[in-house]
């Protein structure tokens, strides 16, 4: 397993380096070796004194198949450290019931015709470049859970076509798939 531990805003000490790496190696072991490809942990420390928590740590674990994110704030670094591989269990131990658990039901996905669009002008203030494979619905809703994201975009494996899943304000899920 690869693991990167860089810092933004901040130097990263050799024994911040060794307790991330050390914390976060504990969580990924809770899935097989061979299924975690590469850990990224970004360590930052806000400038600002008006903010209480201002030592942030951001996990990406990149596992075969899924992407696994945490983020945690915390009031020094270590106690971050300590919040985000919590958090970061918690999504491994449901990835791993989820797969392993195949008695239970696969979510409802329903099917919409287009989002709705906002008045104002937007601004783009962040860009992400996404690897995009194929997955039946069910499994990109398990993707999106992990990432603690509201919407995911992913490729049909039935149709090969580009599809946007979104949770709806009452808990279910939308699926949006453009002809």
């Amino acid at each position: 397993m690869n693991t990167i531990v860089k810092g933004r805003h901040m130097e990263v000490t050799p024994s911040l380096r060794e307790y991330a790496e050390e914390k976060i190696g504990r969580v990924a072991k809770l899935l097989n070796d061979h299924m975690v490809m590469s850990v990224e942990i970004e360590l930052s420390a806000e400038r600002n004194p008006a903010i209480e928590k201002r030592h942030v740590v951001e996990v990406t674990m990149f596992t075969k198949g899924h992407v696994i994110r945490a983020k945690e704030a915390a009031i020094d670094m270590y106690a971050a450290i300590d919040l985000v591989s919590e958090k970061l269990e918690r999504q491994v131990q449901k990835l791993r019931t989820k797969m392993f658990d195949r008695h239970k039901a696969a979510p409802q996905v329903a099917t919409v015709a287009e989002a709705p669009g906002e008045e104002r002008e937007p601004s783009i203030v962040k860009r992400k470049v996404i690897e995009v494979k194929p997955m039946a619905p069910e499994e990109a809703a398990l993707q999106m859970e992990l990432l603690g994201h509201d919407f995911f975009v992913f490729a049909s494996a039935e149709t090969e076509g580009i599809n946007v899943l979104y949770r709806r304000s009452d808990g279910d899920y939308g699926l949006i798939v453009p002809r």
